[in-house]
């Protein structure tokens, strides 16, 4: 049967929406509650909306009983201090999984290469439903920094680089797309996540808000993208090893026991 997906993601796995007026907006980012919880990047979480309404970060298939990413529950400390950031997380009506506030200190392209990852937002999404994907909303003005989007963790030939300003919405398809920040300041960045479920009510949005994939890359210098691809294979190289004397260790252990 499939699942029900989104005609607007189906050639490049998202769309970029018209800007919004961040700066009419009070910084409600830094009133809500963080949580320590690691993700790409050296990051905490503040989350809007989450499995049973706790101030927590988990995939919702890791709670009893274990569901998709869909049916969040809001948390009321939290939309007290963040109104206008929870408006525009049900604006588009769509279903609301995990809704949630990063904030991302600064990573270098090399690190955001070596951070690229794809999400798990499907897990037990039963086969004719609506597929979850998420919503990036930039709300700080990270005018060096950008989001980057591939096909294939280690392939730079097929990689989109969308700039972060504020206001800056992006909708991803990322369990498709390898994705992570590059964010080149010394202030955090802040971003809303949403997770929403496709279908007629986020065609509609999308519609409205002009989504398109036919945006300019940010132009990067040759030197930082030669730099970049190396570290991320540094990095690889570095964990690859790490694990595979972990893994010696283990069977050394066994062989002894």
């Amino acid at each position: 049967m499939g699942y029900i997906k989104s005609a607007a993601l189906e050639e490049k796995g998202f769309v970029v929406l018209d800007s919004y007026d961040q700066e009419a907006d009070p910084k409600e980012w830094l009133d809500v509650e963080y949580n320590d919880w690691k993700s790409s990047g050296d990051t905490r979480f503040a989350p809007l909306a989450s499995a049973f309404g706790d101030i927590e970060c988990n995939g919702f298939w890791n709670h009893k009983p274990p569901r998709t990413d869909k049916d969040g529950v809001w948390i009321d400390s939290q939309v007290a201090k963040a109104p206008n950031l929870t408006r525009r997380a049900q604006e588009p009506g769509a279903n609301v999984g995990r809704c949630r506030i990063i904030e991302l200190q600064p990573t270098p392209y090399g690190d955001c290469l070596y951070n690229l990852h794809q999400d798990d937002n499907n897990r037990l999404n039963p086969d004719g439903t609506g597929w979850v994907v998420r919503g990036f909303f930039n709300l700080t003005d990270d005018k060096d920094s950008y989001f980057v989007l591939r096909e294939n963790r280690t392939d730079p030939s097929i990689e989109y680089r969308i700039a972060l300003p504020a206001g800056a919405q992006l909708i991803v398809d990322t369990q498709r797309l390898w994705h992570a920040a590059t964010h080149n300041g010394t202030d955090p960045r802040y971003c809303l996540i949403t997770s929403w479920t496709s279908g007629p009510e986020l065609d509609a949005y999308i519609e409205k808000y002009h989504g398109t994939d036919d945006v300019p890359n940010v132009e990067v210098p040759q030197d930082v993208l030669e730099f970049g691809y190396a570290e991320q294979a540094r990095k690889d190289a570095a964990r690859a090893a790490y694990y595979a004397a972990k893994g010696q260790q283990v069977k050394q252990a066994m062989s002894e026991a």
